[in-house]
């Protein structure tokens, strides 16, 4: 089980980083929230400067270069977990795809990752990414919903040193350390979120099962 005062020091940290923080109680209440964040997300949330103007004709062309249906990257559930999205995804009409994620680096509405742990004293959520599909899963998307166990969570980054340097020395893949949506403020000094990835950062905890 999760220390109390570790997973209150988590939420703080990662909402202090515009991570949205949800608690649920298995896996299937995790699926529904991310398709419920799907579905009523708006059709295009990365609206470029100008998008708010009159376009000519071939810059409205570009515009019909969008999915018709939104669309979820879930690279790396297990088995019966994608399964059951799946069919959760056809009863909404909502796109789901597990692979070949390079050939969509637009349009991806969705991407639905699991974590390996999480870093309370940061609010830092930790994925390893054994292949490309779950690195970009949460590079591409508009918004990136990160599935993580309460009993995951640790009180510091040291705390993962030993096994990260196990993974280091072995090559296998690589590791993401996510902090809240990308963020810049080199535009006037103007904070802008999803600047450089998703607009928007969801930890899902799972109760310990």
């Amino acid at each position: 089980m999760t220390d109390q005062g570790i997973l209150t020091r988590f939420r703080e940290r990662a909402e202090a980083a515009s991570t949205t923080v949800v608690e649920v109680e298995n896996t299937e209440e995790a699926l529904q929230y991310s398709l419920a964040v799907c579905r009523d997300k708006e059709a295009c949330q990365s609206l470029a400067s100008g998008c708010d103007l009159p376009l000519s004709g071939r810059a409205a062309d570009l515009c019909s270069l969008k999915e018709p249906e939104k669309i979820i990257a879930a690279p790396d559930l297990p088995t019966s977990d994608l399964e059951r999205l799946r069919a959760l995804c056809a009863e909404q009409n909502i796109g789901l795809i597990s692979g070949g994620l390079r050939s969509r680096l637009g349009g991806l509405d969705l991407g639905l990752t699991r974590a390996e742990a999480g870093i309370a004293a940061t609010g830092t959520l930790v994925q390893h990414c054994p292949g490309e599909d779950d690195r970009l899963a949460g590079m591409i998307s508009e918004v990136h919903i990160v599935l993580l166990p309460m009993s995951a969570i640790v009180a510091e980054s040291h705390d993962l040193a030993s096994r990260l340097g196990e993974r280091m020395a072995a090559g296998s893949g690589s590791t993401a350390f996510i902090t809240g949506p990308s963020r810049t403020a080199d535009i006037e000094r103007v904070l802008t979120l999803g600047v450089h990835g998703p607009l928007e950062v969801h930890a899902i905890l799972l109760q310990d099962q």
